[in-house]
């Protein structure tokens, strides 16, 4: 089983609309609403993919409980922790007319430290079934910067691998602690590093402690690096869509790599595959499927060195 953690769920609506115009009234085409996070947007790929996973994390309030009620439906497993604070909303508004999408973050319920002993206890137990643990998004207030620190070394004592996907001052906290994998895109290691260069932001947080680090480069594909290889997969084509949650797929294949012990050159042709599709589906946490399979098998991996492009 594959557990991921949510500690800041959601319910993700996603507006479509032709055009964003400044200072203009728009009338939807479309309105959704789904539970979403980046741990739960990573679950849906998994269990589409055909991983058994649960998920985990943190939900309260009446969003909280329309999180546990579409869990249900999508029949995902339920191991969220209650909370007295009310789950937040994020909001996604897609643009036909330029296939982009613009996406407004609230900064979730507080947590109490009560609240987040409940939840290691559960993440402990979690633990026992678990050959990877997902690490994903951001924090709720309330919780100190080192809780993916105290998160990731909990798995490490049970020795099971961590793959961390988070931003910023929690993820440096965390790398001392070993992640198995670590996965920023550029414009995350940008506000994490201060730079755009994806090779070398990768080999910084190397040795900062991560065992692996992967770096979406968007359309051009995803650079992984470990202490002693690298290899840089691109895609055929840039594929128009919704780029929400693209990452988050990327992030279920390369965890199943990581459960699976797939060789990396696999891994990362699936991942470049399921996040392309992912552009593709409406939501965060689908993918087109006929993408994926067509894409499998022209995803281009080559062995990468310092020399190289990046």
């Amino acid at each position: 089983m594959i557990t991921t953690v949510t500690l800041n769920a959601a319910v993700d609506v996603t507006y479509t609309v032709d055009r964003i115009r400044t200072g203009a009234s728009h009338r939807l085409t479309e309105v959704r609403r789904r539970a979403g996070g980046k741990g739960i947007n990573v679950a849906r790929v998994l269990a589409a993919l055909g991983h058994p996973t649960t998920v985990t994390g943190l939900a309260g309030g009446a969003a909280g409980a329309v999180v546990r009620r579409d869990l249900a439906v999508s029949g995902l497993r339920d191991d969220l922790v209650g909370i007295a604070g009310d789950t937040r909303q994020t909001v996604t508004v897609v643009e036909r007319e330029r296939a982009d999408a613009s996406v407004f973050l609230e900064p979730g319920p507080h947590v109490t430290a009560a609240e987040w002993a409940a939840f290691r206890a559960v993440y402990r137990q979690l633990l026992d079934e678990s050959r990877v643990v997902v690490l994903s998004g951001s924090l709720p207030t309330g919780l100190h910067d080192e809780a993916y620190a105290e998160l990731v070394a909990l798995a490490g004592e049970r020795g099971v691998p961590a793959v961390l996907d988070t931003v910023g001052v929690p993820l440096l906290k965390a790398l001392p602690e070993g992640p198995a994998l670590v996965k920023p895109n550029v414009h995350e290691l940008r506000e994490t590093l201060g730079t755009d260069d994806a090779a070398a932001g990768a080999r910084l947080l190397l040795e900062a402690g991560a065992c692996a680090v992967t770096v979406s480069l968007g359309a051009e594909g995803m650079l992984a690096l470990t202490a002693d290889e690298g290899w840089l997969a691109k895609p055929p084509r840039r594929v128009p869509g919704n780029p929400t949650g693209a990452g988050d797929a990327a992030v279920a294949a390369l965890s199943a790599g990581l459960a699976q012990n797939t060789p990396w050159p696999d891994r990362l042709r699936r991942a470049v595959a399921v996040s392309a599709a992912a552009v593709r589906a409406p939501l965060a946490g689908d993918f087109d499927a006929p993408t994926y399979r067509q894409l499998l098998d022209l995803v281009e991996v080559e062995v990468w060195s310092p020399s190289g492009a990046a």
